[in-house]
C-alpha cells in the first residue's frame, strides 16, 4: 500500500460558508437591519413629536433655519437652487434606472429588486406622510415653509440614492460611494435649508426614513439569500 493517504474533505456545517482566505463566516444576520429599521422609524417619530410637541424646539428648529437664512453665500445661492432639481421626477427615474442596471450588471438581482422598491417607497412614504403629520411652524425671514413638510421628500430622496449607489457597489467601491453619497445627501438637506424651504426637522426626518428604508432592503435581501442558500451571504 503506497505511503501516500488520500482523504475527501468534509462538508462545511450549515450555514458557514468559506471566505477569501479560507476563513470561515456565519451568513449576515437579521439582527442588524431589522434593529436599524426600527431605531430609525422611532427617532422619526420621535424628532417629529418634539417639532410638533414642544415649544422650545419650535424655537430652536425656526433659529437654526435662521442662521441659514441670514448668511450671505454668494454663488452657493445658485447651486442651492440647482442641486435639489436633480431629483426632480425625471432625474430621479433615471438615477433609480441607473442603480439597478448596475446591480444586475454584477448579477445580483435580488439586490437590484431591493433597490427598486426602496426607491419608489421612500419618496412616496414621504409624500404620504406630509398631510398626516403636519404641523405649523414659526415665521422665519423669508422661508416660505407649509405645515405639510415633514419629513422632506427632497432629503429622503438624496439619501435613498445615496445608499443605493452604496448598495449595488462593489466591496472595493464601497467606502468611496458612501462618502460621495454622504457629501450628496448632506449638500441637498444644506440647500433645502438656505433656500428655505424646510426647517432642519423636516430635513432629519427624511433622511431617517430613507434610513428606515434602506435597513429594510438590506433584510429583505438577507431573507432571500437564506431560503435560496441556507450557506449563501448577501453582499
Amino acid at each position: 500500500m503506497s505511503g501516500h493517504s488520500y482523504s475527501t474533505a468534509a462538508p462545511l456545517p450549515r450555514g458557514l460558508k468559506i471566505a477569501h482566505g479560507g476563513e470561515e463566516r456565519r451568513p449576515a444576520g437579521l439582527a442588524g437591519p431589522l434593529l436599524l429599521g426600527a431605531s430609525s422609524l422611532v427617532a422619526l417619530l420621535v424628532v417629529w413629536a418634539v417639532a410638533e410637541f414642544v415649544p422650545a424646539a419650535h424655537v430652536r428648529d425656526a433659529t437654526l433655519l435662521g442662521h441659514f437664512l441670514a448668511r450671505d453665500y454668494g454663488s452657493v445661492h445658485s447651486l442651492a437652487d440647482h442641486l435639489p432639481r436633480l431629483l426632480n421626477p425625471l432625474l430621479f427615474t433615471l438615477w433609480s434606472v441607473a442603480l439597478v442596471l448596475t446591480a444586475l450588471a454584477r448579477e445580483r438581482p435580488r439586490v437590484a429588486l431591493a433597490v427598486a422598491l426602496v426607491l419608489a417607497l421612500a419618496p412616496l412614504s414621504a409624500e404620504v406622510l406630509k398631510p398626516l403629520l403636519a404641523h405649523s411652524h414659526l415665521a422665519v425671514g423669508r422661508a416660505q415653509v407649509d405645515a405639510a413638510s415633514f419629513p422632506s421628500g427632497h432629503s429622503t430622496a438624496a439619501a435613498i440614492v445615496a445608499i443605493g449607489a452604496v448598495l449595488v457597489a462593489t466591496p472595493r467601491l464601497r467606502p468611496a460611494v458612501a462618502a460621495l453619497g454622504a457629501l450628496f445627501a448632506l449638500a441637498v438637506g444644506a440647500a433645502l435649508l438656505v433656500r428655505g424651504a424646510h426647517m432642519p426637522s423636516d430635513v432629519l426626518g427624511g433622511y431617517l426614513l430613507a434610513l428606515m428604508w434602506a435597513a429594510l432592503a438590506v433584510a429583505g435581501v438577507r431573507i432571500s439569500e437564506r431560503r435560496r442558500s441556507p450557506g449563501a451571504i448577501a453582499g
